[in-house]
């Protein structure tokens, strides 16, 4: 089936700056969790979004699609659980582990998963483009785990203040993701971040220990965090 083009640009919704907001409206008036569609990846539409505990999550084909889910799914520093088997991986170095190292590899690596149960990604080239001007611009960040030379996990997302967004991660070896992963978290942690935002619940950031708390309370520690 042949789908429809994707909306052009939106004049209502010029492209902001790094020190420019757009008005989101406040999401707990969203029941669904939808709190806006349209607008572009700008860095200061971005960085409104993050600011109200909101993020971008839209397939190809459609325009932007702003969200605020409730509940919401966070990692707290001292709720990381690294298993036995896990704490043997990382302490025996299976992994060369590194920040900031190559994050257009990894945001590209992300929206190449093979995810069960998803039809594409979510992960569009509009969102690579933009987030890796995150990344110039200091805001985003990413975790990688090598081995033997080759970039096989790694995962990303936007830092504000105390806060730390996470938005994907990919794995091509066994364990991968998750040594790149609690790495990244123990640096963010150790460098004063509250929480680590996961959005919505996985089975595999559940094992780490994230888990749901009431939206109203994240955006209570988000704004403490900011």
């Amino acid at each position: 089936m042949r789908r429809s083009p994707k909306p052009g640009p939106d004049p209502a919704f010029p492209r902001l700056g790094e020190r420019e907001r757009f008005p989101f409206r406040d999401p707990a008036e969203s029941d669904d969790g939808l709190v806006g569609v349209g607008g572009n990846l700008s860095p200061g539409m971005l960085l409104s979004a993050y600011e109200r505990g909101i993020f971008p999550w839209y397939s190809e084909e459609d325009p932007v699609l702003w969200h605020s889910p409730d509940p919401r799914f966070v990692l707290f520093p001292g709720d990381l659980h690294v298993s036995r088997s896990m704490s043997k991986v990382l302490d025996r170095g299976f992994f060369e582990l590194s920040l900031d190292r190559d994050f257009p590899a990894v945001i590209r690596a992300c929206s190449e998963a093979d995810r069960p149960g998803q039809d594409g990604t979510w992960i569009t080239g509009d969102m690579i483009e933009a987030y890796t001007e995150m990344r110039r611009l200091g805001w985003a960040h990413s975790g990688e785990a090598r081995l033997d030379g080759r970039l096989v996990g790694g995962c990303y997302g936007i830092r504000l203040g105390a806060a730390f967004f996470g938005e994907s991660m990919f794995s091509l070896e066994s364990n991968a993701s998750k040594a790149a992963f609690i790495s990244l978290a123990r640096l963010l942690f150790s460098d004063g971040v509250l929480f680590i935002d996961c959005q919505v619940r996985t089975d595999h950031l559940a094992s780490l220990g994230a888990r749901e708390i009431p939206r109203s309370d994240f955006l209570s520690m988000l704004r403490s965090a900011l």
